[in-house]
């Protein structure tokens, strides 16, 4: 996950910081220095890196810090806020053009940083806000880019229009423009095609579509696995084209992050979109306030409650509580547990947003998020591999059906056991529900019955 190894870095210059009751100048100064290495190491931009810990040292060096009750939060609080303001402040929407009046969105950036899925799943953001929604797609250059919009196209349940790969991509985007106030669409988003590196050919050809139509936004895509790299292409885009917003792919994948860091302060344009993985529904809002307390350790409650609102079956929500506290958990209702949490992006997404994982007084229990998945994954195996009467009721379960349960799953019996006694686990801690959060179990009891 993205800002991994930048938050623990960052956490255990802020657990030496708190270990003292008062803090001098130069814990301050030593503090820092090794805030400035980890955001360095981030592959932040040396000028971001540089101004960030000169106001972060103003800030702290001073009598509210120096004599305050806990000096350490305290420029944890700074660090935090500096972090924010870098990132943007203020979360950022894409502008519309008032009333039903069209408004053109071209998506820019270079080849493989994900621009044509992104700009599918920006359509099916804008359809849940009702806006009526078609895609051009003027990438006639790759192969199978054109199929792959109308593929996710169709997904999304958007509209695609398309004139093949004969075509100018400025005539494309000119009769898609016709063909969108025709169908009286109030929004109109451009694919346009990308190059593995950045060329005069390329700047042109979006120069003559931004000639061709009256673009009201343009959105560029870049990956943040590049590093400093998308930050040099955000800053040339913008140069040569000008850009109004960012989305940013891959922030789920092994990155250190520096792009989301830097981008803003860079480039002074605002970071609109995460990706957070390949599927269409992996798109989210940008907040700087957000990501700043993932990055800090703090957690992500907010995102982590409107995922729930946005993926989980409401319905099935309340038979899952209904049968709980009839005490009916079964099989099919832990199958079912479990592909809810799929839908919020998977246990390693979920872990990444739960405060408490580093600043928030105590660290939660080491859980390997990759063998926590695999094991999900091998339990849905070994449901699978059960009769809808087994699942239904897990007291049928006796050594020979056990033996048969873990020949189709492709698993050693031992696992088919331990299973069962999770499961067991599992529908007592349902029994107690009330009384989790609180107690002597505390955060760890969060985690017990889990299925890994």
């Amino acid at each position: 996950m993205a800002f991994d190894s930048l938050s623990e870095k960052l956490q255990n210059v802020f657990k030496n910081l708190r270990s003292k009751g008062r803090l001098t100048e130069d814990d301050v100064k030593t503090a820092l220095k090794e805030v400035k290495m980890a955001l360095l190491e981030a592959d932040v931009n040396f000028r971001v890196v540089k101004k960030f810990v000169k106001d972060v040292q103003e800030r702290a060096i001073g009598q509210d810090v120096m004599s305050g009750l806990n000096p350490g939060q305290m420029v944890i609080k700074i660090v935090n806020e500096e972090m924010v303001k870098l990132m943007g402040s203020e979360t950022t929407e894409i502008a519309f053009r008032p009333g039903k009046e069209l408004t053109v969105i071209m998506m820019v950036g270079l080849q493989g940083a994900g621009k044509t899925t992104t700009t599918a799943k920006i359509a099916g953001k804008l359809k849940t806000k009702g806006k009526k929604t078609l895609l051009a797609a003027c990438d006639v250059y790759r192969p199978a880019a054109i199929e792959q919009l109308q593929i996710n196209g169709e997904k999304q349940g958007v509209e695609v229009f398309s004139m093949g790969n004969k075509n100018k991509p400025a005539d494309i985007a000119k009769a898609a423009v016709e063909h969108a106030k025709k169908e009286d669409c109030n929004v109109l988003i451009i694919d346009t095609a990308g190059r593995l590196h950045v060329d005069e050919e390329m700047m042109d050809e979006l120069v003559e579509i931004k000639e061709a139509v009256d673009v009201f936004q343009t959105i560029l895509v870049v990956d943040a696995m590049t590093g400093q790299d998308a930050v040099n292409v955000a800053s040339t885009f913008n140069d040569k084209i000008g850009i109004d917003g960012v989305v940013l792919t891959k922030l789920d994948g092994d990155t250190r992050g520096g792009a989301a860091l830097s981008i803003r302060a860079v480039t002074g344009k605002p970071i609109l979109y995460a990706g957070m993985g390949e599927k269409l529904s992996e798109l989210e809002q940008f907040y700087p306030d957000r990501m700043a307390s993932r990055i800090l350790g703090m957690g992500d409650v907010l995102t982590m409650i409107e995922k729930a609102q946005e993926n989980l079956d409401e319905e099935k929500a309340k038979e899952l509580e209904q049968k709980m506290r009839k005490n009916e958990f079964d099989f099919e209702m832990y199958l079912e547990s479990m592909s809810q949490m799929k839908k919020m992006g998977g246990l390693s997404s979920l872990m990444g947003m739960m405060p408490g994982l580093g600043l928030g007084g105590g660290k939660m229990p080491e859980i390997d998020t990759d063998e926590a998945e695999k094991n999900m994954r091998r339990i849905e195996a070994i449901i699978h591999s059960m009769t809808p009467q087994e699942r239904k009721n897990p007291n049928l379960l006796n050594p020979s059906r056990k033996n048969r349960i873990a020949r189709g799953a492709g698993v050693q019996v031992a696992e088919v056991n331990r299973l069962v006694k999770q499961f067991e686990q599992t529908k007592k801690m349902m029994k107690q529900m009330p009384g989790m959060m609180g107690g002597k179990r505390g955060k760890r009891g969060m985690f017990k019955g889990l299925p890994f």
